[in-house]
């Protein structure tokens, strides 16, 4: 286990395009993302939200405009984008919270931690922004990172910048604060010893599942209402059964309505 802890850096959303992205978080959060930038490295391209406490929502998409190869054999795009079943997600789901980012502040080497423990640690890429540059955990197949079979998104990539100052310094203040991060995975146990290994234990809960790995984020918004991104299997099979309760209720409630006499019923009062 690591004697430091790792913060919060940002939570991940992606999408089929930029544009759906940002539509999306505009929609749930009332709030416009500020622009981001493209990843040459990945072919990527991002748009931002700041929120509250030095950590940031990046919505991010497959780049159009980038060419689609960098060098003879491009490496495949991070967060699983070229993964045909990602696609098919976004897809027929449109854009989605699906991964997130722990922080590893310096003094501490991102590089020298993963050459200590390769087996733990996915390699560290070379990223840049604009003028932001640092140092971010993909496996080289762009898959999600894993520990023991178990990732799928829910156990975070690493990240470390490169500037003293964190990106969401220069983001517009938005009042929008996480309030809690659950990630259900059905191995569960797995992700929790990785997460404790990394000292990111206390900034996720987790919890089994029976169904598809997920990430859900509970938010509180400036106007005191609160807004949930994603559910666990077993909280969309509980959305759909109080939907056919009350579709249930509905349908009885109807039944059991008097029925207006027929016109045609002859009138047998004194």
């Amino acid at each position: 286990m690591t004697e430091h802890r790792l913060k919060l850096d940002h939570l991940v959303i992606a999408a089929r395009t930029l544009d759906e992205g940002a539509r999306f978080v505009a929609l749930k959060f009332g709030v416009e993302t500020a622009p981001g930038g493209a990843h040459p490295l990945m072919r990527t391209h991002n748009r931002l939200l700041n929120l509250w406490g030095g950590a940031y929502l990046e919505v991010i998409a497959i780049d159009p405009l980038a060419e689609s190869l960098t060098a003879e054999s491009p490496r495949p795009r991070l967060f699983a984008l070229d993964d045909p079943e990602m696609q098919r997600r976004l897809e027929e789901h449109g854009p989605q919270l699906v991964h997130w980012a722990a922080r590893v502040d310096r003094p501490k080497s991102l590089v020298r931690w993963r050459e200590q423990y390769p087996e733990r640690i996915a390699p560290v890429a070379a990223m840049s922004r604009g003028g932001n540059t640092w140092g971010l955990t993909v496996p080289d197949d762009g898959a999600f990172p894993a520990w023991q079979g178990a990732g799928d998104g829910v156990l975070p990539s690493l990240i470390q910048w490169d500037t003293p100052r964190h990106p969401s310094g220069a983001l517009p203040e938005t009042g929008i604060a996480l309030r809690a991060l659950t990630g259900f995975h059905p191995d569960a146990a797995a992700v929790a010893e990785q997460l404790e290994w990394l000292g990111a234990a206390h900034l996720m809960r987790v919890e089994p599942t029976a169904g598809a790995p997920a990430l859900v984020a509970q938010f509180d918004l400036p106007d005191g209402s609160a807004l949930t991104l994603g559910e666990s299997a077993e909280q969309a099979q509980a959305r759909e059964e109080e939907a056919q309760q009350a579709a249930r209720r509905r349908r009885v409630k109807k039944t059991e309505e008097p029925q207006p006499a027929s016109p045609d019923t002859p009138d047998t009062s004194e």
